[in-house]
C-alpha cells in the first residue's frame, strides 16, 4: 500500500513531506537549496548529539519558568536524549555549507526533535499544535545562539580526541627514542654536516615538539568554554525571559558535564568569532609541526641507495608502475598532505571570520565545516602516521657511523682535546685528500685506535669531550 504523503506549510507555500522522515518543511527547503558539499551535517555526529545537548537544555530551562508542560518536557528531552545516543543521526540532512548563518541546521534540529516528541506522545508528525519546532523546540532561542554554542561544544569534544591521537604518536616517537638511543649519527644543520647527536635524541625531539603542542592545545579549550546560548537573536536578549540566560547555562553545564561559562558581553559574543580563529591558529600550527616531522622522515629514509638511508621506514605498498623495487614513504606523504590542507582551512576560517558584519556573522557553517574536517583529517592521519610508519622504523646503524667517520666535521667534537689550529689543519687534510678524518688522526698517530673508539662513544660524542678528557 502507498504511503500517503504529509504536508507542511510555511509562509512561502507547502510542501509534501515524506511520513517516514522526522524532518520538515524548511529542512527540506535547505536540502533543495544547498547541494555544495554532496554530504550532510550528520557527517559529524558530535555536532548533531551537540545541537541535541542545547536543546535539552534549553527545554528543561523552559520548563523550569513554566513555560513548558511536563507532558511537552518529558518528550522533548527523551527526543533529544535518543538523538545524543545517536538514534535518528539520517534525519539531518542539511550541507554543512549553507546560507542563513546556520538558521537550517538549526530548523533541521528543530524538526526532528518536535516530531519525534509527538510519536512519542503518540502523535502524528507534524502535529504541530501540540509541540511545534519554532513554538517550543526553540523557544528562548535563535540560531544565532544555539548555533555557535553547538560549534563551541563539539570543537570541545573534538579537541579531546585530537589530543588523544597526538598522545599516541608521541608515545610512538618516544618508543623509538628508547630504542635509537645508542644509534650516534650526523647532525644536520642547513642539510651540511654538523655535530653528532644519536638518533634517539632525533626522535626525541619529535616527541617533544608534539607534546608541547598537546599542552597548548588545553589552553584552546579554555576559549571553549564560554558561550552567548541566552543572546537569542543579536545579543539582548528578546524573546526570553530574564532568568533565562542564567538558568539556561546552569542547564548547560548539566547536562554535558561541562563548566560552561557565559559570555560577558552577550552582544559582543554573538558577533565575534575569534575564539575559532584561534583555535584554527593552533590547529596550523600542530599541523605544520608534524608536517616537519614528516619532511624529516622521508630526508633521513631517502636513497636507499642514493640518499640518506640513515632510516628505513616500513614498506607499505609498491611505489612506481614503471620502477620496480621502488618503495615510497607513502604514509608521511599523506600526512604531509594532511597538514596542507588544515593550513589552507585556517585561511578560510580567517577570512570567513573577517567577512562577519555587524551584529552577526553569516559565515559561521565554513568556520564549524572547516575546523571540524580538520580535526578529523588530523587524528587519522596522527593514528596512521603513529602505526603504520613511526612504529615500524629501523636504523641503518652503519650508515649513520660511516657518515660520522667520513665527516669532516668529526673534527669540532675533538676540538676541545686537540685545539682549534690542529683541527682545522685535520680537516684541510681530509678534504684535500678525500680521506676520513677518523683514518688520518690515527695515521698521525694523535690517537689510539682504542682512544679515537672510546671518544667515539654515544655517550662521549654527545657530551663535553673536554670534560671527559680531563
Amino acid at each position: 500500500m502507498e504511503r500517503l504523503l504529509r504536508i507542511e506549510k510555511d509562509f512561502l507555500g507547502e510542501k509534501e513531506i515524506d511520513p517516514s522522515k522526522y524532518y520538515g518543511i524548511q529542512t527540506l527547503r535547505a536540502k533543495e537549496n544547498f547541494n555544495i558539499t554532496k554530504t550532510d551535517i550528520s557527517l559529524f555526529p558530535n555536532f548533531i548529539k551537540s545541537l541535541a545537548k542545547v536543546k535539552k537544555a534549553c527545554a528543561l530551562t523552559n520548563y523550569e519558568l513554566g513555560d513548558l508542560s511536563d507532558m511537552q518536557k518529558d518528550a522533548i528531552v527523551q527526543a533529544c536524549n535518543e538523538i545524543i545516543d545517536g538514534k535518528f543521526h539520517d534525519q539531518f540532512i542539511v550541507d554543512p555549507i549553507q546560507g542563513g548563518a546556520g538558521t537550517s541546521t538549526n530548523m533541521n534540529a528543530n524538526e526532528v526533535i518536535a516530531n519525534r516528541a509527538l510519536e512519542i506522545l503518540g502523535k502524528p508528525k507534524s502535529s504541530y499544535d501540540i509541540i511545534h519546532p519554532n513554538n517550543h523546540i526553540n523557544m528562548s532561542q535563535s540560531t544565532n545562539d544555539v548555533y555557535p554554542t553547538a560549534i563551541k561544544l563539539t570543537l570541545h569534544e573534538l579537541i579531546y580526541k585530537l589530543k588523544e591521537s597526538l598522545r599516541f604518536l608521541r608515545d610512538c616517537f618516544e618508543e623509538k627514542s628508547v630504542e635509537f638511543k645508542d644509534v650516534l649519527k650526523m647532525g644536520r644543520t642547513q642539510l651540511q654536516d654538523a655535530v653528532p647527536m644519536t638518533l634517539g635524541q632525533e626522535f626525541k625531539t619529535f616527541a617533544v615538539m608534539i607534546d608541547a603542542d598537546i599542552f597548548r592545545l588545553r589552553d584552546v579549550q579554555a576559549h571553549l568554554r564560554e558561550v552567548n546560548l541566552g543572546a537569542t537573536a543579536i545579543g539582548t536578549g528578546i524573546n526570553s525571559k530574564a532568568a533565562y540566560q542564567r538558568k539556561v547555562i546552569s542547564n548547560l553545564r548539566e547536562v554535558t558535564g561541562v563548566d560552561y561559562i557565559a559570555a560577558g558581553d552577550l552582544i559582543e559574543a554573538t558577533q565575534d568569532t575569534g575564539s575559532f580563529v584561534h583555535i584554527s591558529g593552533m590547529l596550523k600550527s600542530v599541523a605544520i609541526k608534524v608536517s616537519k616531522i614528516c619532511n624529516d622522515l622521508r630526508l633521513l629514509s631517502s636513497g636507499p641507495r642514493a640518499g640518506f638511508n640513515e632510516i628505513n621506514l616500513p614498506p607499505m605498498q609498491p611505489g612506481s608502475s614503471i620502477m620496480p623495487g621502488k618503495v615510497n614513504p607513502v604514509i608521511p606523504e599523506v600526512v604531509n598532505q594532511v597538514a596542507f590542507e588544515v593550513i589552507g582551512a585556517d585561511m578560510t576560517i580567517a577570512m570567513a571570520s573577517e567577512g562577519g558584519q555587524l551584529q552577526l556573522n553569516v559565515f559561521e557553517p565554513l568556520i564549524a565545516y572547516k575546523l571540524f574536517t580538520s580535526i578529523n583529517m588530523m587524528r587519522r592521519a596522527f593514528y596512521s602516521l603513529g602505526e603504520k610508519c613511526v612504529k615500524g622504523i629501523t636504523a641503518n646503524e652503519e650508515v649513520c657511523m660511516e657518515n660520522i667517520l667520513n665527516s669532516v666535521t668529526l673534527v669540532t667534537c675533538l676540538n676541545p682535546i686537540l685545539g682549534y689550529e690542529k683541527s682545522s689543519a685535520l680537516a684541510k687534510e681530509a678534504l684535500k685528500t678525500n680521506k676520513r678524518v677518523y683514518d688520518i688522526i690515527l695515521e698521525q698517530e694523535l690517537f689510539t685506535k682504542e682512544e679515537l673508539d672510546e671518544l667515539l662513544r654515544p655517550e662521549n660524542m654527545v657530551t663535553n669531550l673536554s670534560k671527559d678528557a680531563k
